[in-house]
């Protein structure tokens, strides 16, 4: 055999990319009120009081509900996500580097929809305060009675955020174990993580708030969030001469409210608690 023959031996490499490890876009999008292709800097949500019927006397007239109605404003900010992809990096690798920086853009997006939710959902004043314990099945059921005593409707939309220090919490909790998977009855939450319990849909987060070892965990009604976006996430590819690159760019113009605070309550959870 030629010593030469190690010249036409073929190297492979790898053309998959690792990405850092990191939630791929928004998992509450969807969980909360969502209007789409708003115009104009600010959106308002309807928010109607509850009915209360009453008695009607023969011949008399009918008794009106005087509905209380109202509006909360939620105003929308821009937010981009961009990369120079230069073209003699290209050249010299294998990988698609824009098919990577469009990815990270649209999921660094999609972290920046739920980090805003969690802003506002932050604002409730109905909560279940921290008391050097983790997520007990005590706290859940506070949290759970504060939703039925404030008439939230118990209809399949509610949800439940914790982080993934609760979750393994909440897999130590025998009923919550033994729930069935809710993936089949929301399509975009295939490949997430959930599960359905006390008819709530429970899911884990990465980007809860996390104040002084505290972290605050939320129950809440899909109605009582609003996400209003005037310009979904979308990936724009450009060559800019003067940089000899493509400029992979994201846009998101966007903004969140909390609509009805009684539909939210946060749970405190001590983030370092022992798992039992």
């Amino acid at each position: 055999m030629s010593m030469y023959i190690e010249e036409s031996f073929v190297t492979q490499y790898c053309t998959d990319v690792h990405l850092a490890y990191q939630q791929k876009g928004s998992k509450l999008r969807n969980t909360v009120r969502l209007k789409t292709g708003v115009k104009g800097s600010k959106c308002v949500f309807q928010k109607n009081g509850k009915g209360t019927a009453g008695k009607k006397t023969r011949h008399g007239n009918v008794p009106l509900m005087n509905l209380n109605h109202s509006t909360v404003s939620c105003s929308l900010e821009d937010w981009y996500a961009a990369e120079y992809i230069d073209k003699l990096d290209e050249v010299r690798t294998n990988t698609d580097e824009r098919l990577v920086a469009a990815n990270a853009g649209a999921w660094a997006l999609g972290r920046k929809v739920d980090e805003l939710i969690l802003s506002r959902m932050d604002a409730t004043a109905s909560e279940v305060v921290e008391d050097t314990k983790g997520l007990t099945k005590g706290k859940i059921l506070e949290a759970f009675a504060v939703l039925n005593s404030k008439d939230v409707p118990d209809d399949g939309s509610r949800f439940a955020v914790v982080g993934p220090h609760q979750w393994n919490e909440l897999l130590n909790i025998e009923e919550f174990k033994n729930a069935d998977y809710a993936g089949d009855k929301f399509a975009w939450l295939k490949g997430t993580e959930s599960r359905n319990w006390l008819g709530i849909t429970w899911m884990f987060h990465t980007g809860l708030p996390l104040e002084g070892g505290v972290r605050k965990c939320f129950m809440y009604h899909k109605n009582a969030v609003g996400l209003a976006e005037a310009h979904e996430v979308k990936a724009y590819v450009d060559w800019v001469p003067e940089k000899a690159a493509h400029l992979v760019d994201h846009l998101l113009c966007a903004g969140a409210c909390l609509i009805d605070g009684d539909g939210v309550v946060e749970i405190q959870c001590d983030d370092d608690a022992a798992i039992v």
